[in-house]
């Protein structure tokens, strides 16, 4: 009898260990119209799923392990932190055009 184990590839994430020794003062809540939030130190990665969007978020200090997929609509303070993961994921499409066009 042979099984077959079937991940889907969205699920693979590389593992980020904290370099041994090294530690992140937890930051705390930043407050926005009178509601606490936390504070987004860069979008790492983008997914639809089921027509929704979500985005992988890194806090600001926090370990790697704190990431979190977070919907479109949670982002709303974060302008900024989604136009500049804008212009680096069209940058990184703009380049591997470029190495798809120099292959051929």
């Amino acid at each position: 009898m042979r099984i077959h184990l079937v991940v889907n590839v969205s699920w693979i994430v590389r593992y980020k260990e904290q370099v041994k020794g090294q530690r992140k003062k937890e930051e705390k809540p930043v407050e926005v119209k009178e509601v606490e939030e936390w504070e987004i130190e860069k979008i790492l990665n983008k997914r639809k799923i089921r027509e929704v969007k979500k985005y992988l978020v890194c806090w600001k200090g926090f370990t790697a392990e704190h990431d979190s997929w977070e919907r479109r609509e949670d982002l709303e303070n974060t302008k900024a932190v989604l136009e500049d993961f804008k212009r680096k994921m069209e940058a990184e499409i703009k380049r591997q055009e470029k190495l798809d066009r120099a292959e051929e």
